[in-house]
């Protein structure tokens, strides 16, 4: 992962907590009660924030993969090779796509039935943190892939090592909803 996308994610909620920092801000704290509703809203923001953000940079990810796909059906012969397992691979790409955008957020409003704690709510944003690791671990792998196809040798292989990346990505998001489902 890049440093700069490092430092942003890691400053993510300082930047959105940060927003509250003005007169009505401070006025605002001085009610009881309220100032951990607003604390709460924004950790609910930068949770948002940060799923778009690894779901933008995964579709980014699926395109490059649709790009080799297509790369590779130019041969006839060599796209029915490999079809399974790349069309496999697609797959589960989406499928973590659609479970990152569908996945609870961070807080759940007063009456929802999840309630996140801070120190919940930082293992979350750790699996968020480590998910955006696997983007890029899975983009060196498409990439890997292109370069597999473009030279004409390596490609099994290619999409073996993408699938148990993508195998892995799932898995480790499923931690997430496992700590969402331990929080009452």
């Amino acid at each position: 992962m890049s440093n700069d996308l490092k430092d942003n994610v890691g400053d993510l909620y300082e930047q959105i907590a940060g927003e509250e920092s003005t007169s009505l801000g401070d006025l605002l704290a001085k009610i009881p009660g309220l100032d951990g509703y607003m604390e709460r809203g924004r950790r609910r923001a930068a949770d948002s924030i940060l799923r778009e953000t690894i779901t933008g940079r995964l579709e980014q990810v699926r395109l490059q993969l649709s790009d080799v796909h297509h790369a590779l059906s130019r041969d006839i012969a060599l796209a029915m090779d490999h079809a399974e397992a790349l069309g496999r691979a697609e797959t589960r790409l989406m499928g973590l796509i659609g479970k990152i955008k569908d996945a609870p957020v961070g807080y759940a409003g007063y009456f929802d039935a999840i309630k996140v704690k801070a120190e919940d709510l930082a293992r979350i944003y750790a699996f968020d943190n480590e998910m955006l690791g696997f983007v890029d671990k899975l983009s060196a792998d498409v990439d890997t892939l292109q370069s597999a196809v473009n030279h004409g040798a390596q490609i099994d292989a290619a999409i073996v090592q993408l699938n148990d990346d993508l195998a892995i990505a799932n898995e480790t998001f499923a931690g997430r909803t496992e700590v969402m489902r331990g929080i009452s």
